[in-house]
């Protein structure tokens, strides 16, 4: 979640080289990392470099690598750092070499603006991060009439109650964002322990922790969302269930409590007073108002609004006790680059030197 802060909207660019990571796991998932791909591939402002990164999954990899071996744009990597999308984040930051790193989704297509968009507020040095908006793609075709729009971040896309244009804000969205390299630089990668891992319950919380601790250490930066940077992530129908809808709540309390750990709960949960105290009341009401007027699922979206409050409430009480219990449950690395002979190779099979 995230709090506006107007900013100027600047359209200078940058001559910045973007690296593209994006984090696999499943082969499940493998028209959607084609697609993935693909939507890099096609952009207006074309990629330095698609970096696939593969979690602990060596039939994955080895049939990714087979599919990109003639494709000097794409490099397939085993992540280097244990299970889970923070860690792979990771691996992919080290092994890059754009000054900005952008992050899409293994199940999400890109606009062809989208790199553009990220790319044109690096012209002002202070801004180290920039996100984007994230649109579901329901797979049944349509949205879940007892779905409320307040919550898609269940989902992993953009909810009612975010701002739009470009603004400032406390942290941007991981799964359609970009950061200046120096960031990591400035306070490591991203904390293991917290986000996803691919077993456990499905958290999040990863990049809110980071972009806390990136404003605490450069008081100066500015982190933007615009909502003109652009991707579609679809939505499996086993996320379309209410079952779904609970057990996501539930973790996002558990995680919450890890970053309110990690950063305080000042700043861990700033946005998240915001949203829940005028955000989730309007919705509870535009849900009610709904209803009366005879509109389909009304009466349906104001109680879940109300069951997913209560869930992430209780997850959050969760884990709170768990961390203070067990202490400290996760690790912020500090990002090493790969060895300097090995990007001289990669360079010169960039600039065609290479065979």
């Amino acid at each position: 979640m995230s709090t506006p802060d107007h900013t100027p909207d600047t359209e200078s660019g940058t001559g910045l080289g973007i690296s593209v990571v994006v984090c696999a796991y499943t082969e499940d998932r493998w028209e959607d990392i084609l697609a993935a791909v693909a939507s890099v591939a096609a952009q207006s402002r074309p990629a330095l470099e698609t970096l696939l990164v593969v979690d602990h999954n060596p039939t994955l990899l080895d049939r990714l690598a087979k599919e990109y071996a003639h494709d000097d744009g794409v490099r397939v990597l085993p992540n280097a750092g244990p299970r889970g999308l923070s860690a792979g984040r990771n691996t992919g930051i080290a092994r890059s070499r754009g000054e900005v790193i952008a992050f899409l989704d293994d199940d999400a297509v890109a606009e062809r603006d989208w790199l553009r968009r990220f790319a044109d507020p690096y012209s002002d040095p202070r801004v180290l991060a920039v996100g984007g908006r994230a649109e579901p793609v329901w797979s049944s075709g349509r949205r879940p009439d007892w779905f409320p729009e307040e919550f898609d971040w269940v989902v992993g896309c953009s909810y009612r109650g975010l701002p739009h244009g470009r603004v400032r804000v406390r942290n941007i969205l991981g799964g359609n964002a970009s950061f200046r390299r120096s960031a990591f630089d400035v306070v490591g990668g991203f904390a293991t322990g917290i986000g996803r891992d691919g077993d456990r319950r499905p958290m999040g919380g990863e990049e809110t922790d980071l972009c806390i601790r990136l404003t605490r250490a450069r008081p100066d930066a500015i982190l933007l969302m615009d909502d003109r940077a652009v991707i579609h992530h679809k939505v499996p129908a086993a996320r379309e269930h209410f079952g779904y809808f609970r057990t996501r709540t539930y973790a996002e309390g558990l995680s919450k409590a890890l970053v309110a750990r990690s950063v305080g709960t000042e700043k861990g949960l700033e946005s998240e007073r915001r949203y829940a105290t005028r955000v989730l009341p309007a919705g509870v009401v535009r849900g009610l108002r709904d209803q009366v007027l005879a509109r389909p699922g009304g009466a349906r979206r104001a109680g879940t609004i109300v069951a997913g409050v209560l869930t992430a409430a209780g997850g959050y009480v969760v884990g709170s006790l768990r961390a203070r219990r067990a202490g400290t449950t996760f690790e912020v690395v500090r990002i090493e680059p790969a060895p300097e002979e090995e990007r001289a190779r990669e360079g010169a099979r960039e600039r065609g030197d290479a065979a």
